[in-house]
């Protein structure tokens, strides 16, 4: 898709969502006859809520990419770490500045009351991710449905399978094509981070310390120097700050739309991982169409990169289970 005229990009958005539709054991409207309001509980709930919380938006979508990336979308990133000390995926450090975990209990509750036992927190994250993007302007997608939940959960899966904010593009694709995802997916995901923020931590070293001369000489030339002195000097002033947050898209972070992009262009992606979207030739002019293009066609291609990430190793049929509540395993 690289460089393609933004009309055919369109044309292939639709193709590849029909291709999604078929390849799946998912399906639109799983809940039809067994539960036949709870897309709508969701979303009811979520319209509710987001307005007063619209950064939860920017956290759904992250968990739920953090879910599907570890065992696949099946909701084992909301899982406590078991009685015996075992620790789970939400212990792993990309996944301790997760929130919205009480947002998606209050939601599955509700649902429970609906149909006991019938709808999976699976199902419920990949919903509500959904819905609340669309609340706060963003795309639209569907979400085929019939996940059921994982029953395990571990916290090494996590540190070993998530891509990092620090990966160059070899590692960043390698993980993607890992889950069945390629460069287009790459690009178009990593446009969720035109809404959220971050703690300083995750991207310190670009400041500070980035051949390991340490300072703030030793600053990542890739990142945009009079952005770099901002980020310095106003947000992550010590090398060693990991309270502190800083807009993933400055100006913009409750918005979705295409300023992440114009900003990765400008060189001034927050990440690595950003910054990486542009040293692959593929990869920048998927960027650069994109970015020159109304935001509809971001829109569709995010939509479609979406559904496909939301059907990574589902389990569905007699897999897991659908439980009673999101953070721990029926008895």
């Amino acid at each position: 898709m690289a460089g393609a005229p933004l009309v055919l990009v369109m044309l292939v958005v639709a193709v590849g969502v029909a291709a999604a539709e078929r390849g799946g054991k998912l399906q639109q409207g799983f809940y039809e006859q067994s539960c036949p309001r709870a897309e709508q509980i969701v979303k009811d709930y979520v319209e509710q809520q987001i307005p007063r919380e619209p950064s939860v938006a920017a956290t759904l979508i992250r968990t739920h990419f953090h879910d599907c990336f570890v065992r696949g979308c099946d909701a084992s990133v909301l899982l406590n770490a078991t009685t015996g000390g075992g620790e789970a995926e939400k212990d792993a450090a990309p996944n301790l500045t997760l929130r919205g975990f009480d947002f998606l209990d209050r939601v599955k509750a509700l649902v429970e009351q609906e149909c006991p036992g019938v709808v999976s927190c699976a199902d419920i994250l990949a919903l509500a991710s959904r819905d609340a993007v669309g609340i706060i302007g963003g795309p639209f997608w569907r979400v085929p449905t019939g996940r059921r939940d994982g029953r395990v959960s571990i916290k090494q899966e996590a540190l070993d399978q998530l891509p990092a904010p620090t990966m160059n593009f070899t590692d960043l694709l390698a993980s993607f094509r890992a889950k069945g995802l390629g460069v287009a997916d790459l690009v178009w995901l990593s446009g969720a981070h035109t809404i959220g923020i971050s703690h300083c931590n995750f991207f310190s070293e670009r400041l500070y310390n980035f051949t390991g001369h340490g300072g703030p000489g030793d600053a990542d030339p890739s990142l945009d120097a009079e952005y770099a002195a901002s980020l310095r000097r106003t947000n992550c002033t010590t090398p060693t700050d990991n309270t502190t947050i800083v807009e993933m898209d400055p100006g913009s972070f409750l918005t979705f739309d295409l300023s992440y992009y114009h900003g990765l262009l400008q060189h001034q992606g927050l990440f690595q991982s950003d910054a990486a979207l542009i040293t692959d030739a593929a990869a920048r002019a998927d960027v650069e169409s994109v970015a020159k293009g109304p935001p509809e066609v971001f829109f569709q291609v995010f939509a479609r990169s979406m559904m496909r990430m939301g059907m990574i190793e589902v389990k569905t049929g007699g897999d897991g289970e659908i439980r009673r509540h999101c953070a721990v395993v029926n008895n």
